[in-house]
């Protein structure tokens, strides 16, 4: 579906606070239904895999549907995905047709290890999720996590390669729930800003604010994470029990004063100064809102921080 500008900035203009309020509202709405789908699942599995592109808000929303669960009288259990990455052998590792460790590649992850442990989780067995240090890139098995299920408790992976062959293609009766951001903003007929770009600006903020990673940087991914999605991601949405469309109709005109900064600072010989320029360009129409205006559990503050949910 696709957001109309001139709708947003009325709204913006008419009621800020009701229009974010109403936006959560919305969104908690899609929150809930996806629960729902899990609960009719639970009798068949206890494992829920949560996939979607960078950006998309994946994080966030396992830990909404957690709350829900709670909220409904089910305790679960969120599990990053990016925990079961291995550790690289360079002589080993798959490679992008340019050489380049392809790091969003499905055979970065330890795929046996997870339908192992889908497997023992399901029989009320005990796992320890492993922990994967990003500073040294390596696992530490030794830092893991002891889990076991209790009757009619859920375990929530969430990572871009749940609903994979190899992960949800080995459990057909876990539930399967796809997130992205998909809706663009149209004034009329004519695009103002794409979905895609959204995710982009999602990530950029970020990574700048919270993994030390400038704009250049972020951009210069950017590409092979896309290639990434395209070959690894989206081809295995069919098998999701539900969709989630992650987009905010409030979130431009709040991210243009984190994103129009640092994408100006961005040196004028980068060589994708004119896809910035774009960009730029794409934020203008909007009505800003101020950031301080963003309730804590909204999904965005995943991104631009001061939210409810811890991330570590």
């Amino acid at each position: 579906m696709a957001h109309q500008l001139q709708e947003i900035n009325r709204r913006i203009d008419q009621d800020t606070k009701g229009f974010l309020e109403e936006c959560d509202a919305q969104y908690a709405q899609k929150v809930s239904a996806a629960v729902d789908t899990v609960l009719n699942n639970l009798s068949n599995s206890p494992i829920v895999l949560l996939s979607g592109p960078s950006g998309s808000g994946k994080t966030t929303t396992a830990l909404k549907i957690e709350e829900e669960l709670l909220r409904r009288g089910v305790a679960s259990h969120t599990i990053s995905m990016d925990n079961y990455f291995k550790t690289l052998d360079k002589k080993t590792a798959p490679r992008t047709q340019d050489g380049l460790i392809d790091y969003e590649s499905p055979l970065c992850m330890d795929m046996t290890l997870l339908n192992d442990h889908f497997a023992k989780l399901s029989q009320g067995e005990p796992i320890v999720v492993p922990k994967f240090e990003f500073a040294r890139q390596m696992r530490n098995d030794h830092a893991g996590t002891p889990l076991r299920l209790g009757k009619n408790e859920i375990a929530i992976f969430e990572g871009i390669h749940a609903l994979n062959d190899d992960c949800a293609g080995r459990n057909p009766q876990a539930t399967c729930l796809y997130i992205s951001a998909r809706s663009d903003v149209l004034e009329g007929d004519v695009l103002r800003f794409k979905g895609t770009w959204m995710r982009l600006t999602r990530r950029a903020v970020r990574d700048y604010n919270f993994r030390g990673t400038d704009v250049s940087e972020t951009l210069e991914m950017w590409a092979n994470v896309r290639r990434g999605e395209k070959l690894y991601i989206s081809p295995f949405k069919h098998r999701a029990n539900y969709i989630f469309d992650s987009s905010l109709p409030y979130e431009v005109s709040v991210m243009k004063y984190y994103a129009i900064p640092l994408l100006e600072a961005v040196p004028q010989e980068n060589p994708r100064r004119q896809e910035l320029f774009d960009l730029i360009r794409g934020f203008v129409p909007f009505h800003p809102i101020d950031p301080a205006l963003v309730p804590p559990a909204s999904l965005i503050r995943e991104f631009i921080g001061g939210g409810t949910y811890d991330y570590n």
